[in-house]
């Protein structure tokens, strides 16, 4: 009752779901979605996902033949291939997937007036508990499917608000950042050319871009808010039981202490430094991205594919021109025009 309606940070904060919960209950939660992102399970949707590549790489050259050879990468390519991936996991019709981006790139801005925020945030939760209602009456092999069946077995497996904020989570953490991910990737290997070079002459493989590209440009720059559950002391500093502590990916992507001095170089051959992680881009823990094996991924074959099929591929603006994101959640850019 302290946080007025309408502060932008809201979903963040008090989403039911996995971001928000800890210890049994984070577990709980987890084990319930967990089995739809193995690493075997995920290999199984390769083809599915090489498939839709091609498609949209036959729209993106449509596009820029329409666009007078420039076509918004972001807009063609980027955003459909994740959120058709997550939409096909999930059992969701094409018909909801344009609102679903709309709405849940509208809950996690942090640049919103409060009235939108309300809004927004309204819209989706209803738009979910529509879908959800959908596929009770006309369930399918799915990962919501499951989730029903886990709310309507009863016991403490599910209750609806976690469902709605399971499936949130699942449509924002499920598209967003493979988005920006893809989106950065193509940024930078059109900025440092020298390094695409590498990865075609097969110095350097393509997921090595896609890890660098997670290192240096994260797809999530913060992520609001994390709390100790008890008193902590990490690296000299007792941070209160409570606290609320901001994340910083990005920041730790380009840590000279870890990475050397160069950090804020973009090298596909970067070697990991001294056996410590090459980012946290993807969390860390128990919290780390379950998503984590579907959008690497759904990178790598989108950079494969993308620079095979269009080996000129170039950025139309130059990088200080690209329209950015304005909140600070997200890392990336609003469109991404490029030269096929």
């Amino acid at each position: 009752g302290r946080v007025g309606a309408g502060w932008p940070l809201l979903t963040f904060a008090t989403v039911r779901g996995m971001t928000t919960a800890d210890g049994d209950d984070h577990r709980r939660l987890r084990s319930l979605v967990s089995k739809a992102f193995t690493a075997r399970r995920v290999e199984q949707l390769r083809p599915g996902i090489e498939e839709l590549t091609v498609r949209l790489l036959d729209g993106l050259a449509a596009a820029a033949e329409e666009g007078g050879g420039v076509a918004d990468l972001r807009r063609h390519f980027a955003l459909p291939l994740p959120m058709g991936v997550i939409g096909q996991l999930l059992g969701v019709g094409t018909e909801h997937l344009d609102a679903l981006h709309h709405l849940s790139n509208r809950i996690v801005a942090t640049d919103l007036a409060p009235e939108q925020v309300v809004t927004a945030n309204r819209d989706l939760v209803s738009l979910l508990a529509r879908i959800a209602a959908d596929r009770a009456e006309r369930p399918g092999d799915d990962l919501t499917g499951a989730l029903i069946a886990a709310r309507d077995e009863g016991g403490d497996r599910l209750s609806q608000e976690e469902l709605i904020g399971t499936l949130l989570l699942m449509i924002v953490a499920g598209h967003e950042t493979t988005l920006n991910l893809i989106t950065n990737a193509v940024r930078a290997l059109c900025g440092h050319r020298d390094q695409l070079d590498l990865v075609r002459e097969g110095k350097a493989s393509w997921t090595d871009a896609v890890e660098e590209t997670l290192r240096w440009d994260a797809p999530v720059s913060y992520f609001p808010f994390r709390y100790p559950v008890t008193d902590l002391t990490v690296d000299g500093t007792v941070i209160p039981k409570g606290t609320p502590v901001l994340a910083g990916y990005s920041a730790a992507g380009r840590d000279t202490a870890v990475h050397g001095p160069d950090a804020d170089r973009f090298d596909v051959t970067r070697p990991g430094r001294h056996g410590a992680v090459r980012h946290l881009s993807l969390g860390h823990g128990a919290h780390y991205c379950l998503g984590a094996p579907l959008a690497r991924l759904e990178a790598t074959i989108a950079l494969e594919r993308l620079f095979t099929r269009f080996p000129d591929l170039d950025l139309a603006l130059p990088e200080r021109q690209l329209p950015r994101h304005t909140g600070f959640v997200g890392n990336s850019v609003r469109a991404l025009p490029v030269r096929l």
